[in-house]
């Protein structure tokens, strides 16, 4: 008898494990690992996933209850997707169940629906009966008089029980819309065995059907079809002749529009034999109305040629191994990447290429459908779910090669992998913030190893993780060491743009108290003269960073977070970034009603309102999270700006990498500082890749650029290396720093953060896991090389969010030992305080946020 290993779509602590299911002999084949399942699970029925087949006879095999139905004719997950789920719940201390669901589409995460039958009461003869009808005094013992005159009351005769045997099964959400309030009315009627209550499992979403329009198969049936139909009927004759001269099948839609014809037209021809009309699975295309110019391999320059020469013979040789391609801006590392691969198809493998922002995404596309045209899909956030279901339909199907888009594409379910390429590899976006905490580099490069395939990370600026693991000696247990290649020189021997460190205090000692320097001032005019365009870069969004009572010293804050109020004048609001609450702009201070309120800093919103000041009639595109949360947004404002639409692209940090056009030569950073004085030990590295990213937007192409950089701390070494293009000098400071002080890469570490409404209980709790984690720590010291010190707990750098309180504790080690199963058995030792209190604990392995 075979037995199937299942994970339940329960994310609870005690049920982080496979439940036992007998496989029925109807299902005996077709179900495999991989494959959604849904299961009874105590009264419940839901949604799980097959992790393991085994045969299994004797007393166990009797006492299981058998799956009750397979979702899927093929599974949507591939074996080695679900032992990659393996790891990642092992490797980030998330539930495995939370793991698979990440790998599927939104379409087929489970939607469960309640129905109400008629019970086993209302079914017996006696029980026949309908709203207001009289009832047999036996009838009314076995109910309950009581609950029957409650039901009677509140809903007379045209009850609950007759509207579902009118239906023989309903939803509850339909019984519940017909009656509202008649929650306790259905338990009773539930409890007297009345109604019955089940759960059914069904998808978020099914392939889309299309009607489609099938000629005979034999030309002459429609010749003879001529003949029958009346010379009066003479729209049906116009589709008969054209389907005579295009005999493929067509979507009724594209014959009504060919034809200008009406559905009835062609129905009546389907009615009458002549034709076919069938629904057709088709897929939704999310750049079905766009054109793609093929285009052809470039030849490679002799730094381009060596690194595709040592990638080609990884992939020649179907080993696992992972480059650092370390290539400064406009090197042509996109070219590399689409002529490896070509090498990956050729050989008959299948690739994957993450990018980090969604804003990168349409250039990338158009790169990659140019180059490969219907061999790409596409996944990422900003496409419908129906979209999202069919690209990633279309990669399970064989229908594509590779599939492009950002951090979830590395679950693209492929099963020849030959070839993964993570761009700007250094990029924070690469690690989920939500359960699962993965980071997708090394999610990518366990995919890798199993696969047996090449991983390519690629950044002008790589992560010092990933740049370490190059050096001698530098080598990480998780991913060993990367092989280096190198390109330091931009495509036809372009120069790197020269960049002038702007020092805004001497701006201010001259009197200029502008948000724009004098020297950016006179570029931004003079690039107007000529014609070429700008890229603004400020890592802020809004039209102010807070605003305060000149009066009283009043800050408005979020009444739900420990975090000042951002204003955002085009709606007249000031909103909360982490919780969402608005409220509209104060027109006195609320602590004390003075009139005398400020908005302090400088956002997005406040740097276009100035340009338009200081330059009447200039045309600015902005893009921060505020005007790019439209579907297409992001696609819209590039494609207007690469048109010549627009002198300036101002925005967030989503301007500052992977953006490539020609008539770009004036890159301004408005306030080099935001990053850099966050209490994070990677400021100064964010800080340098954020700079250096950005400078390399301009003087690309014919035409040579400059970048201005505005700070007030010019002197910083982040800021000097940046300027100077050198990513060496750079690397050479912070490394040691890192290594006196023992961040990463020189150790590892897990933040876990706390939080609950009580701040009391939330203190006595993280005190109690710091201790627990202490001892285990101590009982870990004796194997060789391990090192370990807790950090906390203490309040979070953001103390409160959506009402809770949040204290965290950092774990920092190094060694072989297996921290996560530490950690693990140390939150288990809250499990009760989780459980009865609602306390909750998050858990971040490698965090790259230490908020």
């Amino acid at each position: 008898m075979t037995i199937a290993k299942v994970i339940v779509d329960v994310p609870a602590r005690q049920t982080n494990r496979a439940f036992d299911y007998i496989v029925p002999a109807d299902c005996v084949g077709w179900v495999d690992v991989g494959s959604r399942v849904a299961v009874p699970f105590g009264p419940r029925l839901l949604q799980g996933f097959v992790v393991a087949l085994e045969e299994e006879a004797g007393v166990k095999a009797s006492k299981l209850k058998p799956l009750d139905q397979v979702l899927d004719a093929e599974p949507p997950l591939t074996r080695e997707l679900v032992a990659l789920a393996g790891w990642m719940s092992r490797r980030y201390l998330c539930h495995e169940v939370t793991a698979l669901q990440a790998m599927i589409p939104a379409a087929l995460k489970a939607k469960y629906e309640r129905l109400l039958t008629l019970g086993a009461a209302a079914e017996e003869p006696a029980a026949a009966w309908t709203g207001g009808a009289s009832r047999e005094p036996a009838e009314e013992a076995a109910f309950g008089q009581a609950e029957l005159f409650a039901a009677e009351e509140l809903f007379g005769d045209d009850d609950i029980v007759a509207f579902v045997r009118e239906r023989g099964s309903v939803t509850l959400e339909a019984v519940q819309h017909r009656f509202p309030g008649c929650g306790a009315a259905i338990r009773r009627l539930i409890r007297a065995g009345w109604l019955a209550e089940s759960q059914t499992v069904k998808d978020r979403m099914a392939a889309k059907k299309v009607l489609t329009v099938f000629p005979p198969e034999r030309p002459e049936s429609l010749d003879a079809a001529l003949e029958l139909i009346p010379a009066r009927a003479k729209r049906q004759r116009d589709v008969v002749r054209y389907l005579r001269e295009h005999p493929a099948p067509i979507r009724l839609t594209e014959l009504m529009l060919a034809l200008e014809v009406g559905a009835g037209t062609v129905k009546e021809l389907a009615d009458k034999g002549f034709i076919a009309l069938r629904e057709v699975t088709a897929f939704r295309d999310p750049y079905a109305n766009r054109t793609f110019a093929r285009t052809e391999p470039l030849p490679l320059t002799a730094e381009q040629q060596r690194v595709f020469g040592a990638i080609g013979a990884t992939l020649a040789a179907g080993e696992h191994r992972v480059f650092l391609l370390k290539g400064v801006t406009g090197s042509g590392k996109t070219e590399v990447y689409l002529q490896a691969i070509q090498r990956c198809f050729d050989k008959g493998k299948e690739a994957i290429v993450l990018v980090p922002e969604i804003s990168l995404t349409p250039q990338m596309v158009e790169r990659f459908k140019s180059r490969f045209g219907s061999d790409v899909a596409v996944l990422h956030s900003k496409l419908s779910n129906g979209e999202r279901y069919d690209e990633w339909r279309k990669i399970a199907q064989g229908r594509v090669k590779m599939a492009i888009g950002a951090r979830s594409a590395i679950f693209a379910p492929f099963a020849r992998l030959g070839l993964i390429i993570i761009d700007e590899e250094h990029e924070a976006s690469y690690k989920q913030e939500d359960s699962p905490k993965y980071d997708a580099r090394d999610v990518a490069i366990e995919r890798a190893r199993a696969a047996g395939a090449a991983v390519v990370l690629g950044s002008a600026t790589p992560s010092l993780e990933s740049f370490e693991r190059t050096l001698p000696n530098g080598r990480d247990a998780l991913s060993g060491a990367y092989e280096l290649l190198e390109m330091r020189e931009r495509v036809a021997g372009r120069p790197m743009p020269p960049v002038r460190i702007v020092d805004m205090r001497e701006e201010l000692k001259g009197g200029n108290r502008a948000m724009f320097s004098r020297p950016l001032y006179k570029a931004l005019q003079e690039r107007l003269q000529r014609g070429e365009q700008s890229v603004l870069l400020l890592n802020r969004r809004g039209y102010s960073t807070f605003v305060m009572c000149r009066t009283c010293g009043h800050t408005l804050g979020c009444p739900h977070c420990a975090i000042s109020l951002t204003y955002h004048q085009n709606a007249g609001a000031m909103r909360c970034h982490y919780c969402g609450y608005a409220e509209r702009q104060p027109k006195t201070c609320p602590s004390c009603e003075s009139e005398h309120i400020r908005y302090f800093g400088t956002g997005t919103q406040r740097v276009e309102e100035e340009l338009g000041k200081l330059f009447p009639g200039i045309r600015v595109i902005r893009m921060d999270v505020d005007t790019t949360s439209e579907k297409g947004a992001h696609e819209k404002w590039l494609t207007l700006f690469g048109d010549g639409k627009a002198d300036v692209l101002l925005g967030t940090q989503m301007v500052a990498k992977g953006l490539d056009f020609p008539n770009v030569t004036l890159v301004g950073v408005i306030a080099a500082d935001t990053v850099l004085h966050l209490p994070d030990f990677r400021a100064a590295e964010r800080t340098f890749q954020l700079m250096t990213q950005v400078a390399g937007r301009a003087g690309r192409h014919r035409l040579p650029g400059e970048v201005f950089v505005q700070t007030y701390t010019p002197e910083h070494y982040s800021i000097v290396t940046a300027a100077d293009h050198d990513y060496g000098a750079f690397a050479g400071v912070e490394l040691d720093s890192r290594r006196q002080l023992g961040y990463p890469p020189f150790s590892r570490l897990i933040l876990l953060t706390l939080s609950h409404e009580n701040p009391q209980l939330l203190v006595k709790s993280a005190e109690s896991l710091a201790g627990r984690l202490k001892e285990l720590a101590a009982s870990a010291a004796v194997e060789p090389g391990f090192a370990c010190d807790i950090l906390g707990p203490v309040a979070s750098p953001i103390s409160r969010i959506k009402d809770r309180y949040r204290f965290q504790c950092v774990v920092k080690y190094r060694g072989t030992v297996r921290m996560s199963e530490l950690v693990r058995e140390a939150v288990a030792s809250l499990d009760d305080v989780c459980r009865q209190e609602g306390l909750q604990i998050s858990v971040d392995v490698d965090p790259q946020m230490m908020m």
